[in-house]
């Protein structure tokens, strides 16, 4: 039960009652305009005004253009180039965004570097397959000054092949750590590790050539396992000994060359040959070793001075003469039983070097050996060709 005033007189009466004691007024009626009042006075819900977009400040002419895109989006600001083209009909020929951002600022920042530094916007989308189609392309299909042969180029398509997981993702977008996951889980050899380190290392050549990219991630990748290719065992004397006996074959003279040189055999294809000073000056694989001076043994000097790089392939070599001619002189196989290969030349002329009293630092700069663990020998350590002539030619025949 609760008391209300009567609407006629205003005297206090029960809600229960049928009409007001005082002046008979039905209660109802007071019930009713009670109910009505409530509703007039009942406090209506404000209406919310639109939400203003926030205004940025004018951007200079011919600077582009930054729009905020409609909808719930992480990065709604697009950064658009400058207009540089236009239809017929005097409209402008749209070009793709530079790039999506959170904020305003970030957009405005994008569109600064883009014109201190105006790059074409297709290639900065460009896939890391796209990138490699387009330098394969401009190596071995344009290149008219110089012929591959079929083994780089499957080389080359295969290293790519085994990069999968970057094809599809933009190649500016990709950092050290993606190229260094691909060598990391890479379940194949040493060698086939190095075809991709060196596809890597190319293409970001390429790329920085055409202003696709200004950095270089792939100087800092590692191969973490060891060098299988380092492995092999030596021709014993008397192996070497059936060689000399045979040394009117030219595939044995070329055998030869590489045992009292200590060049791994990729390196003949583009050695340098000394005739007048009498050394080697080439290299492959490690820093130390590119570009190496090694004095000609002379017992190889004739050999040397016949034979000629540019007409000389590795594969072919190795397939078709050194493991045919190890095999008709009955030397094809190692005392353990393995089979020869042509790094067991260089380590040959490791175990020569050993044999014959070379100085530990000779060896180490004839063969091309990192110094960079021994400080004093890597920064003190110096031989001038004539005495590396002296140690080389130690050994004896």
């Amino acid at each position: 039960m609760a008391l209300i005033k009567c609407i006629e007189c205003s005297h206090v009466v029960s809600d229960k009652a049928v009409a007001c004691p005082n002046c008979g007024c039905p209660v109802s009626f007071t019930m009713n305009a009670a109910t009505s009042e409530a509703e007039i006075t009942k406090p209506q819900p404000k209406k919310r005004k639109p939400r203003k977009r926030k205004k940025y400040k004018k951007l200079p002419n011919g600077f582009g253009c930054i729009r905020q895109l409609s909808g719930n989006r992480s990065r709604p600001f697009a950064a658009y180039p400058p207009v540089k083209a236009f239809n017929l009909n005097g409209s402008p020929v749209s070009q793709p965004a530079i790039g999506y951002y959170e904020s305003w600022y970030q957009a405005f920042d994008a569109l600064r570097s883009f014109n201190a530094n105006p790059y074409d916007i297709a290639h900065e989308n460009m896939t890391f397959e796209e990138l490699f189609e387009l330098y394969f392309k401009t190596k071995y299909i344009d290149n008219k000054k110089r012929q591959y042969s079929k083994a780089s180029i499957r080389s080359t398509k295969a290293a790519f092949k085994n990069c999968k997981p970057l094809h599809h993702k933009k190649f500016k977008d990709i950092r050290k750590y993606d190229l260094q996951n691909i060598i990391d889980n890479c379940t194949l050899k040493h060698a086939s590790l190095e075809l991709i380190v060196t596809l890597f290392k190319q293409m970001y050549k390429f790329a920085r050539e055409n202003d696709i990219t200004d950095k270089d991630y792939s100087e800092f990748v590692k191969i973490n396992i060891p060098d299988d290719d380092e492995s092999g065992e030596p021709f014993t004397q008397e192996e070497l000994d059936i060689l000399w006996k045979n040394k009117d074959n030219e595939i044995v003279q070329f055998i030869l060359i590489m045992i009292y040189s200590g060049f791994r055999i990729k390196a003949f294809e583009t050695i340098e040959i000394n005739q007048e000073e009498k050394y080697f000056k080439g290299g492959v694989k490690t820093r130390a070793g590119k570009n190496r001076i090694v004095p000609i043994h002379n017992a190889i000097l004739k050999y040397a001075f016949n034979f000629y790089p540019d007409i000389f392939n590795a594969n072919v070599f190795r397939a078709k003469q050194f493991y045919p001619i190890l095999q008709e002189l009955d030397i094809a196989t190692t005392i353990s039983g393995k089979k020869h290969t042509p790094h067991d030349c260089r380590h040959t002329f490791s175990w020569l070097c050993d044999k014959y009293k070379v100085d530990e630092l000779s060896k180490h700069l004839l063969m091309g050996h990192s110094l960079r663990e021994d400080v004093e020998k890597s920064v003190y350590g110096h031989r001038t060709i004539d005495e590396l002539r002296t140690e080389i030619n130690k050994i004896k025949v």
